[in-house]
């Protein structure tokens, strides 16, 4: 996994990358340019930050917010590590974040009056357990599902977890959380029509961006 951020005018021109959840204790290493964050339990790669990143990559200076890197870019950041003196690489990882997922079945969380367990069908033959609590989620509708790894407009990074003891790998997201273009300010599932997209096929932005007519 791999989640790449870049915002100059929060960080400076530094790349944050992200490997895997955080963790409470942490484990800093720093050489030259670029700090190394691991796991302090197990020493599991946890991220770097590459400092004066634009040197690396100088298209980075176009780009804000969350970075999707391509394998020559990642081949030149590995090249920044090994000059530094780090031997565990970055590989490059192209799948698919956000995809238009299809609610298969629901059924009530044992210890929530709000919130469902869905089983969502996010790609063909692979279908997972995500817990809602959006007041619109039924069987049968297809909706963005955020997978492991998502980076939110908000920031927020989904993993897998937890929500009240019951597992759930990813989550069901509503016009508030995608910030979609004059898209209602209200709590809910996008609910996307059956001949918008192909349930597993990422989500195309751009287009559903367009899909709310603007307020007059």
């Amino acid at each position: 996994m791999l989640i790449s951020s870049y915002n100059p005018q929060e960080m400076g021109d530094v790349l944050v990358i992200i490997t895997g959840p955080d963790v409470a204790d942490q484990t800093v290493n720093s050489k030259g340019k670029v700090t190394q964050i691991t796991a302090a339990k197990d020493g599991r790669l946890l991220g770097y930050n590459f400092f004066n990143a634009s040197e690396i990559l100088p298209e980075l200076k176009a780009e804000r917010g969350q970075v999707f890197l391509s394998d020559e870019q990642v081949v030149k950041l590995n090249k920044a590590l090994k000059e530094a003196g780090f031997t565990d690489e970055l590989i490059a990882d192209h799948t698919p974040k956000f995809v238009v997922g299809y609610v298969e079945k629901i059924e009530d969380h044992p210890k929530s009056d709000h919130l469902k367990i869905t089983q969502t069908r996010v790609e063909d033959g692979k279908t997972v357990q995500i817990v809602c609590g959006s007041p619109n989620v039924k069987e049968h509708i297809k909706v963005v599902a955020a997978r492991p790894g998502a980076m939110m407009p908000s920031g927020k990074i989904i993993w897998p977890g937890e929500l009240m003891g019951v597992e759930s790998e990813g989550m069901l997201c509503g016009f508030r959380e995608l910030r979609l273009k004059n898209a209602p300010d209200k709590k809910g599932l996008w609910i996307i029509p059956d001949d918008w997209q192909e349930t597993g096929e990422a989500v195309d932005f751009e287009r559903a961006n367009t899909y709310f007519p603007a307020e007059n």
